[in-house]
This record gives C-alpha cells, sequence and structure tokens, in this order.
C-alpha cells in the first residue's frame, strides 16, 4: 500500500515546538491555520528510526519549479492530491524539483546555533510566524479529520498536546527499506514550501532518510542499493533545452554533456519527460567533454507551461535531471541552460 490520504495543507505559521533530539522519535512541530480558521499540525521528522539515523536536508532559498503553479490557492486548507505528474504532488525522483547532491546530513538536535535539523526548520518557520502574508505548504499524509486512518490520531494525541487534523511523512516516501517498503509509491513525497509573497520568492524544503534508494520503479520500490546522494555525480548530464515551439516541433531539442574523463556509449539511453515519455538516445558514443544534441519528439513532449527532463541509463536508472518553468521558456527560439 502507498500512504494514504496523500495530499497538501496551505495556511499561515502560528506555532511550533522542538522536540529533544533524544526523545523517542523525535519531531519539529509545525502549527499552521487555514483562512477558515481551522489549525493543523504538522509533525517533521529529525531522525530516521532505520540506521544510519540521521537525516538528509536541503533548504532552496530560491525555489524555481513549475509544481508551484499547480498549487491550491494559498490558505485553504487540506486537499488531497492524485499521485501522478500534473496534480501539484511532489516526487523527489522524477519530478526532480533539486539536485540530490546538494542535500546533507544533519544531526536532530544539538548545542549551539544553526548547526542542526530543528535550528534550520526553526529559521524559516521564525520568518513564516513573523510574517502572516507567508504561505505554507506542507505535503505528506494527512491524519485527523482529514484521514481515516484512526489509530494514527489516537498515536498523535498521546504525543501531542495539539489534538486535531494534521499532515505527517513530510519527507521522501519512496525506496524504503524492509520495515518501511508498504509505504512506498511514486508522486506522493513529502517536503515544505514557503512564499514569501512580497519577495516573489518560494522556499522549498526537503527531506530524506539515508537508508532510502534514490532510484525507484513504477511502485516506488527501490531498484539498487542507498547511496549518499553526494556520492552519485552523474557522468553525462542535460545542460541546455530549446522548449520554445509547440509540442513535438522540430525546433525543441535537449542537448548533453559528458562530463567525465571517458567516453561514454550512449546506446540504450533515454530521455524521459515527467510524464513518463520516453525518446530513445541515438546509438554513439560519446567523447569526454563533448557534447551531442538530441531533437525533440519520437515519444518526447517538451512543455511550454514547465516541465521535467530525466536522463536513463540503459538498466532504467535516472543518472541526471532537471525541472523547467513557464518563465525559461517564453521567448520563442531562445535555448534555456542549466546549472
Amino acid at each position: 500500500m502507498t500512504i494514504s490520504p496523500y495530499g497538501v495543507v496551505t495556511g499561515r505559521a502560528t506555532g511550533k515546538h522542538r522536540e529533544p533530539g533524544t526523545s523517542d522519535k523525535p519531531h519539529f512541530q509545525l502549527f499552521i491555520e487555514d483562512n477558515a480558521g481551522t489549525r493543523y499540525q504538522v509533525p517533521v521528522n529529525v531522525l530516521s528510526d532505520t540506521p544510519p539515523s540521521q537525516v538528509l536536508f536541503l533548504a532552496d532559498d530560491d525555489f524555481r519549479h513549475p509544481v508551484t503553479d499547480l498549487l491550491p490557492p494559498a490558505g485553504s486548507g487540506w486537499h488531497p492530491l492524485a499521485s501522478h505528474a500534473g496534480t501539484g504532488a511532489l516526487d523527489y525522483v522524477r519530478g526532480n524539483l533539486f539536485d540530490p547532491t546538494r542535500m546533507r546530513v544533519l544531526p536532530p538536535d544539538v548545542q549551539g546555533v544553526d548547526n542542526d535539523l530543528e535550528d534550520f526548520l526553526e529559521h524559516y518557520t521564525d520568518r513564516a510566524i513573523a510574517d502572516p502574508t507567508v504561505a505554507v505548504y506542507a505535503f505528506g499524509q494527512g491524519f485527523g479529520r482529514v484521514s481515516v486512518l484512526r489509530r494514527i490520531v489516537r498515536f498523535l494525541a498521546r504525543r501531542h498536546t495539539h489534538q486535531g487534523p494534521g499532515v505527517h511523512d513530510i519527507h521522501m516516501n519512496q525506496g524504503n527499506g524492509v520495515k518501511h517498503r508498504p509505504d512506498d509509491g511514486v508522486w506522493q513525497d513529502g517536503g515544505l514550501l514557503f512564499h514569501f509573497p512580497a519577495e516573489h520568492r518560494w522556499v522549498g524544503i526537503f527531506l530524506a532518510f539515508q537508508s532510502q534508494s534514490w532510484h525507484t520503479d513504477d511502485q516506488g520500490h527501490s531498484i539498487g542499493p542507498p547511496s549518499p546522494p553526494r556520492e552519485r555525480v552523474a557522468p553525462v548530464r542535460i545542460v541546455a533545452a530549446r522548449v520554445g515551439g509547440p509540442a513535438g516541433s522540430d525546433g525543441q531539442s535537449v542537448t548533453l554533456l559528458n562530463a567525465s574523463a571517458d567516453i561514454v556509449d550512449l546506446g540504450g539511453w533515454r530521455l524521459a519527460d515527467e510524464r513518463g515519455h520516453v525518446r530513445p538516445l541515438p546509438p554513439r558514443r560519446l567523447a569526454a567533454g563533448g557534447t551531442v544534441t538530441v531533437e525533440g519528439g519520437d515519444g518526447l513532449r517538451l512543455s511550454r507551461t514547465g516541465g521535467a527532463l530525466s536522463l536513463l541509463d540503459p538498466v532504467g536508472l535516472k543518472v541526471h535531471g532537471v525541472a523547467y518553468t513557464d518563465e525559461q521558456v517564453r521567448q520563442e527560439g531562445w535555448t534555456t541552460t542549466f546549472a
């Protein structure tokens, strides 16, 4: 089974609570309230029950991704999301929300300033509490009045003073080991998004467990051993795309770079968009430092409203991925480059 119900709750931040890292299954508690006055509890895991226990964390202070155009109105409360592309659902592997190599391992709660996971979560929460115009979006599994999982409700009510609806599993929810394999699924990952309207800026907070695999099948199950994201350097990368024409037009293309020091045989490699449409790469040997431009079409659809592109090796493992917004492809005929 996957996590259910999966969705997002949006409101303004009204409170917080830190649990000591020495406690049993510690969480950082975020409280938000929607426009109707309904309060929600958002417990965020800061330690895993599966070793290695410290959590992988990334805060993107300038998050730009087409998913922000798919979200419900700020402050509108709980919204269930269908677990597939184009609904506003998150998928760390297929959605190319961020570069996993940027994630870092953080302890849950230690002495000092800005040196643990709860410190960083508190930093963004405090900013949101201080400015009531900031909208918070929490993705994960609903509980309480948004869920029929009464056992979870009773468990959380015993642990925390606030009782009522909320969202948990604010982390990657695929590629789990045996213990949590039943929770695997695609397009059902958790996370936090903060929208600062006065700054025209989004902040994305993403969390994962070190025991999770970053290669998953269509059910979200691991198809490779866990590996620290920092060790997963892509030999071939997507460096540019031209998305300026209608889907399937001759003017669309994707440019790849072999950043490694070795020749790479691209036979059997494929490009895939966020909806799973694929285009096989022309079989060729790409020299070290060399580039190749692949025309669009042949199954690959590049949308002018924003999207994601992934590069898959012959085994089907994701090698690299990028995302682009509609702002990046507004000018027809221009090529969008990726850092």
